[in-house]
């Protein structure tokens, strides 16, 4: 009966779990609109959705960002190496799909034109180096 408990339980913390408007992605936002930048959030753009629905699209520059979370995205920090110990496998398993997703997405995203940034959520700490790539990354001209 514990077990049912435990698992109901678990089940429960996860579906609260939000993949989108999430505090690494606000902040991301946040720090973007004060600067002047304007974009379209999850992917959304005229005539459809982009692959991977990024978190921001900045259409007229062709440019997308990703906010990711370290752990569920597998990122080589100390976070993102954490292994939990229950369920050992499936938790690899799924770690390294969604690892392997990102990385289609990205592909089939620059093989259409766009430039991709990947904002991990430990890059977080440092909001001035932080605001710096986002610049370097918005500014850089788009080729073709």
């Amino acid at each position: 009966m514990a077990d049912k408990l435990t698992s109901e339980r678990r089940s429960w913390n996860m579906s609260r779990i939000r993949g989108k408007d999430t505090k690494p992605e606000m902040l991301v936002r946040r720090l973007l609109h004060a600067k002047g930048y304007r974009y379209r959030l999850h992917g959304s753009v005229r005539g459809g959705r982009l692959p991977g629905n990024p978190d921001l699209v900045f259409a007229g520059r062709r440019k997308v960002i990703f906010v990711n979370g370290c752990f569920w995205h597998f990122h080589d920090c100390r976070v993102g190496r954490h292994a939990p110990q229950n369920n050992a496998d499936f938790w690899a398993a799924k770690r390294t799909r969604t690892r392997d997703r990102d990385a289609e997405q990205r592909l089939l995203l620059e093989a259409a034109g766009w430039q991709v940034l990947t904002v991990w959520e430990c890059e977080l700490k440092d909001v001035s180096s932080l605001e710096t790539n986002l610049d370097a990354f918005l500014r850089k001209p788009t080729p073709g």
